[in-house]
C-alpha cells in the first residue's frame, strides 16, 4: 500500500503560481509513476501532467503545457506540481496518484492504483 497526501494548495489571483506537493509514504521502495489529476465544480475528473520514475517522459494536457511543471524527488518520495501563469479555470480540487511500473507515462485515472485526498487550488480573476 502506497499513502498519498497533498499539500499546497489554497487561493492565489491570476497570473499568479502556486507549487503543490504530493508526499508518499508506506510501500516506496520500487518504482512507480506518478501523477496529477484534477476536478473542477460540475465535471468530471482530469488528467493535469505525469511523471516516470526516472523524472523522464514528463507529460502534460494541452490546457497547461508551457504553465504547469512536474517534478519529482525520489530520495524523499514527493512529488510537485509547480503551477504558473494561473487561470481561473485552473481552480479544482487537485489529486496526486501513483501506480507501480515505470514502463509508460500514465495519463488516465483507471490506470493509477493510488490516491490522495486532494487540494483546493482557487484562482480569483
Amino acid at each position: 500500500q502506497v499513502q498519498l497526501v497533498e499539500s499546497g494548495g489554497g487561493l492565489v489571483q491570476a497570473g499568479g503560481s502556486l507549487r503543490l506537493a504530493c508526499a508518499a509514504s508506506g510501500r516506496t521502495g520500487s518504482r512507480y509513476t506518478m501523477g496529477w489529476f484534477r476536478q473542477a465544480p460540475g465535471k468530471e475528473r482530469a488528467f493535469v501532467a505525469a511523471i516516470r520514475w526516472s523524472a523522464g517522459s514528463p507529460y502534460y494536457a494541452d490546457s497547461v503545457k508551457g504553465r504547469f511543471t512536474i517534478s519529482r524527488d525520489n530520495a524523499i518520495n514527493t512529488m510537485y506540481l509547480q503551477m504558473n501563469s494561473l487561470k481561473p479555470e485552473d481552480t479544482a480540487i487537485y489529486y496526486c496518484a501513483a501506480v507501480w511500473g515505470d514502463a509508460t507515462t500514465k495519463v488516465r485515472e483507471y490506470e493509477y492504483d493510488y490516491w490522495g485526498q486532494g487540494t483546493q487550488v482557487t484562482v480569483s480573476s
